[in-house]
């Protein structure tokens, strides 16, 4: 009888500890997040208000709908003027600056979804941008601590197979655009991001962006990525935009076009 307390009061004290230990991601059954990922609907970021629906980012005209306050409607009509003479301002353009959140669920090439139950990474080829979301329990990091920056502050937790997180700390429209629209925020935005998969070869990543600076409501996006087929031969690899840079700046602001031989073909224009 002795023996059947003990054994009951140390399962009671064993379920107590693990409960008190247990992380953010105590609900952690993703499923498999395992190979290489592309993204799907090209780099437009919200195909659902594309304008025309086919529209690619960066062609003249092309816009979507983001739910601007009146002030920044005219700032992003004012860039898509800059796109249609082909002036928009890139911050990749200078090769090794991040790509920024939102915007690195929307990059070209291939994707890995590194997935444990205390962080969760998200790698991309092009860049290579990183995107660390933290699920052991931490909070933000304080207001006295945080500082802007590319990719902000992401924490969340795993309900059985859907992580959500919350970031901020962003740098908004100083140093990032979301695509090449012209579509930026402002650093006082957030969002919620919830990432599932619907099917065993499917992602869906969708982000509630809330920016009370920019937006007169939330602006909610869904990204989806599909599994590239070929299974441990596919994977990522690493390359930098300034290998073969073949569209220099001179002294006087002008982008350059060389050859082969690195001959100037084209002086280009200023930039702006």
């Amino acid at each position: 009888m002795k023996l059947k307390h003990w054994l009951l009061l140390t399962t009671v004290v064993a379920c107590g500890v693990a409960q008190a230990q247990a992380p953010a991601g105590a609900g952690f059954n993703p499923g498999d997040y395992t190979g290489v990922w592309r993204m799907m609907g090209g780099t437009i970021f919200d195909r659902s208000t594309a304008e025309p629906a086919n529209a690619a980012a960066g062609q003249p005209g092309a816009r979507e709908r983001p739910p601007y306050n009146a002030e920044w409607e005219k700032k992003y009509l004012a860039r898509i003027e800059l796109v249609k003479q082909d002036k928009l301002p890139d911050p990749i353009s200078n090769c090794g600056t991040p790509i920024g959140f939102p915007r690195i669920f929307n990059a070209p090439d291939g994707y890995e979804f590194v997935v444990t139950p205390k962080q969760t990474w998200i790698l991309t080829e092009n860049g290579p941008n990183t995107l660390r979301i933290y699920t052991d329990g931490r909070k933000h990091l304080p207001d006295d601590f945080i500082w802007p920056t590319y990719t902000g502050d992401s924490v969340g937790s795993w309900q059985g197979d859907t992580l959500t997180f919350t970031t901020i700390g962003l740098r908004g429209e100083d140093g990032t655009i979301v695509d090449r629209t012209g579509i930026i925020v402002s650093d006082a935005a957030h969002a919620t991001t919830q990432i599932r998969k619907p099917t065993a070869d499917a992602i869906e990543v969708k982000l509630t962006i809330e920016d009370p600076k920019a937006f007169v409501r939330p602006w909610v996006v869904t990204k989806r990525f599909t599994r590239i087929p070929g299974g441990d031969e596919i994977r990522i690899m690493d390359y930098a935009c300034a290998e073969n840079n073949r569209n220099p700046v001179d002294a006087d602001g002008k982008t350059l076009t060389l050859d082969t031989n690195g001959k100037v073909i084209d002086a280009g224009r200023s930039r702006p």
